[in-house]
């Protein structure tokens, strides 16, 4: 039975999610921040940049945008007194008549410049009671819960802009910079003050149970398809918070985000919002009771399979990956499905998602049970041989760092009459036929260890491999053969001088000379496994990146400043376990 330890496994290669070094069990994020494995990767504010793929920036026309408000008929605001000068008897009411004023809505996309006095008074007042009620006790009283609830709801539930792209043609989420929300100097307050009314120590979620209901919910769901990404990770928070503090909304919370998923899939393929998604449900998948029950299953293998599918992956990929990963530690029987269905749902013609795929085929190899890898064994390594075979360099590459990683290579040791009758024809093919040398130097090195983890069944490899290249040249041979028969055949009929006349130079000899034979004989065979013997494996690159080029289009400067001055709301998901 394999040691399954992860402590002295190699460094995994990794796109889009950061890199995951097992030797710390830590992940790296692209802002260089270190966390544990056992919550979700964070969603990209940004676009993930590697060095020299940047191009400049150019100033451009700023692309912002706004929603859909119902302004305010009376947008007069009197300035109030500071709460800290009112007396302890007048704070509430004083409090509420501040929560009232910041339902007031402004125009901030056709006349910016309007009401700029009374914006700064609903600017103060949000600012002052964010303050408040961060550093003042049993301020959260019963008078305070529908005021404070119906401000957020008046502020927020809005009609969505659609996503537009300025050049015309189709919004793309992985090219494409976002539209920032207009109204995001307001909107981002009132996001902390709410957040910061969930997480106060007066906060009782029986008394607020009559106002944050399905409704609101629901509501609050679909603002995660707004484009503007600091908007959706202020709503990703705040939803984390309702879920762990309400547990009658905790099913249809689950229900619902499947409901959007299910949208996504099969119908639109496009949601803004999936990432930020898929981060909850991580850190929620971490915190299931076992066993697991059958709607948590039915999750697994109808929604997070699927999503392998869209073409938007990239967006989202190590939230679900973490998503999956996170299924598996908690019920290793379901590794066979799992598995499965990722070589179901297996692209064939993208080489970006294949990349992702090894990755997250690879955390999945991680952490399986020896029981379990038997029974996906054999489909599992006629894709990776697939993959070795790959012109794509990339995907070569990435499959064959699997041979790396050292609790990968004990499972493969236990199995390897099974595994290398399967790999070994793909190896010793691009050992010499791939056009890139680095995939050269990886399969010596694959084909090194299999020989040094089972010399006997290796030679017995080597041999089948000649036969089979050896029936491949008899089958050519007697297709050659019967060419030249039919070619014989056609002269002795009467019409042939004559046709041959109208036909075109290079379609007249219909058997031709006996094409050279791109095989490989036997001594040429026994020569190259002298030579995998001898041939060391050559140093990979540390730290060297898998790169996806992508269109180099004008990035959007204030939108980048913009983004990179957001401070998130917390750093890292967590969550208690489900005892429902």
């Amino acid at each position: 039975m394999p040691n399954k330890t992860k402590k002295d496994k190699a460094p995994v290669k990794s796109t889009g999610g950061g890199k995951t070094n097992k030797d710390t069990s830590e992940t790296n994020d692209e802002s260089g921040r270190k966390h544990s494995g056992n919550v979700p990767p964070q969603t990209q504010l940004t676009k993930i940049k590697y060095p020299g793929q940047q191009p400049p920036l150019i100033k451009k026309e700023r692309r912002q945008n706004s929603s859909r408000f119902n302004i305010s008929k009376n947008r007069e605001l009197q300035k109030l007194p500071l709460l800290k000068d009112a007396t302890p008897a007048e704070r509430e009411e004083l409090f509420i008549q501040k929560l009232r004023q910041c339902g007031v809505l402004f125009d901030f996309i056709s006349d910016p410049l309007s009401d700029l006095k009374w914006k700064e008074v609903k600017r103060a007042a949000l600012n002052e009671m964010v303050e408040y009620i961060t550093h003042q006790r049993s301020v959260v009283t019963d008078a305070i819960y529908p005021e404070a609830v119906n401000m957020f709801a008046v502020n927020m539930f809005r009609t969505l802009p659609p996503s537009s792209n300025p050049n015309g043609a189709e919004f793309d989420p992985e090219e494409d910079e976002p539209t920032l929300e207009a109204a995001w100097p307001h909107l981002q307050l009132v996001y902390e003050f709410f957040l910061r009314f969930l997480e106060s120590p007066d906060f009782q979620p029986n008394t607020a149970k009559k106002y944050i209901d399905q409704k609101f919910v629901l509501q609050l769901l679909e603002l995660f398809d707004s484009e503007d990404p600091r908007e959706r990770d202020f709503l990703k928070t705040i939803l984390h918070r309702i879920y762990g503090k309400f547990l009658g909304l905790r099913a249809y919370i689950r229900k619902h985000i499947n409901n959007i998923f299910y949208r996504f899939i099969f119908e639109t393929e496009h949601h803004n919002g999936v990432a930020e998604l898929l981060e909850i449900l991580g850190s929620i998948i971490n915190g299931f009771a076992l066993p697991l029950k059958e709607e948590h299953k039915v999750f697994l293998l109808k929604v997070l399979l699927p999503l392998h599918k869209v073409k938007s992956l990239s967006v989202y990929h190590p939230q679900l990956a973490y998503c999956v990963v996170q299924f598996l530690e908690k019920d290793p029987s379901l590794t066979e499905k799992v598995i499965m269905g990722l070589l179901k749902f297996w692209p064939k013609t993208h080489s970006p998602k294949e990349v992702m795929f090894l990755n997250e085929l690879e955390e999945i190899l991680d952490v399986i049970e020896p029981s379990e890898f038997v029974k996906v064994q054999e489909p599992l390594f006629k894709q990776l041989a697939r993959c070795v075979s790959s012109p794509h360099f990339q995907v070569a590459e990435r499959a064959l760092y699997y041979w790396n990683n050292e609790y990968i290579m004990s499972l493969i040791n236990e199995n390897a009459q099974v595994i290398l009758p399967v790999m070994f024809p793909a190896l010793y093919k691009n050992s010499k036929a791939h056009w890139n040398k680095t995939i050269h130097g990886l399969i010596y090195n694959a084909l090194k260890l299999f020989m040094e983890m089972n010399q006997k069944l290796f030679d017995e490899c080597t041999q089948q491999y000649k036969q089979e290249r050896q029936k491949e040249k008899e089958k050519l041979r007697d297709r050659e053969n019967a060419w030249h028969k039919v070619n014989d055949l056609a002269k002795i009929n009467p019409m042939f001088e004559k046709t041959v006349k109208t036909m075109p130079v290079d379609a007249m000899d219909l058997g031709g000379n006996e094409p050279e034979d791109q095989g490989i004989d036997s001594m040429e065979l026994d020569n190259d496994i002298k030579e995998v013997k001898t041939v060391s494996q050559k140093p990979r690159p540390e730290n060297k990146p898998l790169l996806r080029r992508k269109s180099e289009l004008p990035h959007d400067a204030y939108t980048a400043r913009a983004l990179s001055d957001h401070k998130r709301p917390e750093e890292y998901l967590t969550t208690s376990p489900e005892t429902s």
